[in-house]
């Protein structure tokens, strides 16, 4: 009897520890779910051109956001105040939607030679252009909803069809869309000489988004240097995990980044910002003539698939063996190229030193520079997915 009964409480044990190693399982797997971070991209050129390859690029990465340059901000000499510049001029949206954060680029040159004057109508100019961005924006999204209720499928098919007045459907179908941004990105690499000056701007710029986020791109150097640097008055920052040395350096091995030079700068977990996270996703070719910096190709695929006009000399560098013309850029025989572009190892091992100091969670944006269906295509879609699921 006595054995009967401790071979029963063993049982019972067991099936207790049983439930409890399940138990743990099940919630640790919840957790991992909890932590699903928002999946986004920058889109970096003049215009916002999206067709059916970057939409199914969209829907097989499951992106939900995307930072789009809407204009860049440069000091011009003549006029002696700070001017746009590189405004996107094109919009074709296709099935894609997703949420939009307008980024602005403001050149440190901006800030160190504007007074507050300048800087108080530069930020008044900075929510109108905005505004007006947002409104051509919306004209897009309205024209494609009205051609498909003017123009539906087969409708050249269909019997006594009568077409609906455009206009008139336009100017519904826009009164419903509102230029709401929940979100403005300013991008900017002040330094500690024009900090004050640029975060002076910040506030101004908020006053012109009442009820949208101000965010500001974070260097690596200023948020290991955070005390010299400041932190600037925004809702959150953007820390840019890459361009971390400088192309036109004969020596640097590779000016995007390296998981090395990004560890010495990611040293701490105190930043005062909540911070979403940018990493590299694209490659390009530095062109050196006589150890004379020439500039940068950013469409090489050609030159590097001929074997015969290229000669390999290391693991990232090439000598020309021909004058060639790339683009518009013409290269002589003799000129060393220097191919730069991170590896999936070294992507992996960034991953892995941003999550060991910095809190990430279900709301943080963790975004690939850039969005171009050739870098994307480069390094493959599970791989991205699968870099997006390592946070």
């Amino acid at each position: 009897m006595l054995i009967l009964i401790r071979i029963c409480k063993d049982f019972l044990n067991m099936k207790n520890i049983i439930f409890i190693l399940l138990f743990v399982v099940l919630n640790g797997a919840t957790c991992e779910k909890e932590h699903d971070v928002v999946r986004s991209f920058c889109y970096w050129k003049t215009s916002l051109y999206f067709q059916k390859e970057e939409d199914s690029l969209i829907r097989d990465l499951k992106v939900q956001h995307m930072y789009i340059r809407f204009f860049d901000i440069d000091w011009n000499p003549y006029a002696k105040e700070p001017l746009p510049v590189a405004t996107i001029n094109d919009f074709s949206l296709n099935e894609s939607n997703p949420e939009i954060t307008p980024s602005i680029f403001i050149t440190n040159e901006v800030v160190l030679q504007s007074d507050t004057k300048q800087l108080d109508s530069l930020a008044s100019r900075i929510a109108k252009r905005v505004q007006q961005i947002g409104v051509r924006l919306n004209e897009t999204k309205a024209d494609k909803i009205v051609n498909g209720i003017v123009y539906p499928k087969d409708y050249y098919k269909q019997e006594n069809f009568k077409r609906l007045n455009y206009d008139s459907i336009k100017s519904i179908e826009l009164a419903k869309l509102k230029v709401d941004f929940k979100e403005i990105l300013i991008d900017c690499d002040w330094t500690e000489k024009s900090k004050e000056n640029y975060f002076y701007l910040l506030k101004q710029i908020k006053k012109g988004f009442p009820t949208s986020q101000i965010a500001s791109t974070i260097r690596l150097w200023q948020y290991k240097y955070a005390e010299k640097a400041g932190t600037p008055p925004v809702d959150k920052g953007l820390l840019m995990c890459y361009n971390l040395a400088k192309p036109d350096d004969f020596n640097t091995k590779n000016s995007i980044g390296t998981s090395e030079e990004l560890a010495q700068y990611i040293t701490h977990d105190k930043y005062k910002l909540k911070l979403d996270i940018a990493l590299p996703l694209y490659s390009w070719a530095v062109v050196f003539r006589g150890n004379q910096f020439k500039g940068i190709l950013s469409d090489y695929d050609q030159l590097k698939n001929d074997s015969v006009k290229l000669k390999k000399t290391s693991d990232s560098k090439y000598i020309l063996q021909d004058d060639v013309l790339i683009g518009q850029t013409y290269l002589r025989n003799g000129d060393e190229i220097r191919i730069e572009k991170i590896s999936e190892a070294e992507l992996e091992k960034m991953i892995s030193i941003v999550t060991s100091k910095i809190k990430i969670d279900n709301q943080t944006k963790v975004t690939f520079f850039s969005f171009d269906k050739k870098y994307i295509n480069d390094y493959g879609t599970q791989n991205i997915s699968g870099y997006y699921a390592r946070f």
